[in-house]
């Protein structure tokens, strides 16, 4: 099977049927870049990389798709060659057969990305995060607080909230869409609103006293919301969502495999019924 790198269209060999072939849908393309973006949270966590990384590996991982299909190019394959390409970028560098050996996949394969990866992403590779912004706007927090509801000591507390819901609103398309100031200010909003600490409309106020902007209180509330709502609404693939995404796409990579596995699922069956029999006859 060749994959047009133009059109994305694709080639199928002549001995090859591709009447069974059934492409990926959107929303089971979006299901598999949601995992494979959590599988990079998780790898970095391991690592114990910095928030910094996982964060730029990620928008690299969510530019490189917003071009190619997980049909054309191997997400797993990506997704480790994304979190290579940030380390360096990044300055916290691990070498390919470091990063390969600790997750034990063959360091080749994400060498044999990297160029692809930087093609497509014009190698613009300067990526901002909303981790940096939270931890400004807690410090500028702090003077608010004193002046204000005297909540200063609660904000450690706030800080080591956001920062999880940070981690999810990454596996949406909001650092796509928003500014990583926008992105953090939602993080603090959503997790004020459990715990409290300050006076979120009010401390707006103050961020817009202290700055000329053509957007409205109004406007960047509605901003914030529509950030926290993405999170909301995000969906996490479960283990048998992925085993069905899996198989269908080694079929779309390998139409001849899907017959391959009725084969074997046919000759399961049959070893199950020839079982059953046997131990009817014996008994």
């Amino acid at each position: 099977m060749k994959v047009n790198p133009v059109d994305g269209s694709i080639d199928l060999p002549d001995h090859v049927d591709s009447s069974g072939v059934k492409p990926m849908s959107y929303e089971e393309e979006q299901l598999i870049r949601v995992f494979y973006e959590q599988k990079i949270q998780e790898v970095c966590t391991a690592f114990k990389f910095p928030h910094k990384i996982q964060a730029t590996a990620i928008i690299y991982f969510k530019r490189f798709y917003l071009q190619w299909s997980v049909m054309e190019h191997q997400p797993k394959n990506i997704m480790l060659t994304c979190v290579y390409a940030s380390c360096k970028v990044e300055e916290n560098h691990v070498s390919a057969e470091e990063l390969g050996k600790g997750i034990q996949q063959d360091h080749e394969i994400i060498l044999n990305n990297e160029m692809v990866l930087l093609k497509s992403l014009d190698f613009d590779l300067i990526v901002y995060a909303p981790y940096r912004s939270i931890e400004g706007f807690i410090d500028d927090l702090e003077g608010f607080c004193r002046a204000g509801n005297g909540a200063f000591q609660r904000l450690k507390e706030l800080h080591q909230m956001a920062i999880p819901h940070a981690d999810k609103m990454m596996l949406t398309d909001a650092p796509l869409l928003y500014t990583p100031g926008q992105l953090a200010l939602a993080a603090l909003h959503k997790c004020n609103d459990i715990l409290k600490v300050f006076d979120f409309e009010r401390y707006l106020e103050t961020i817009f006293s202290r700055q000329h902007s053509n957007c409205t209180i109004e406007q960047f509330v509605r901003s914030i919301n529509a950030i926290n709502y993405l999170v909301d609404q995000l969906k996490m693939p479960s283990v048998k969502d992925m085993k069905h995404l899996d198989r269908k796409l080694r079929h779309c990579w390998d139409p001849s495999s899907r017959d391959e596995h009725k084969k074997k699922e046919k000759k399961s069956k049959h070893k199950s019924k020839r079982t059953s029999t046997d131990a009817q006859l014996n008994s």
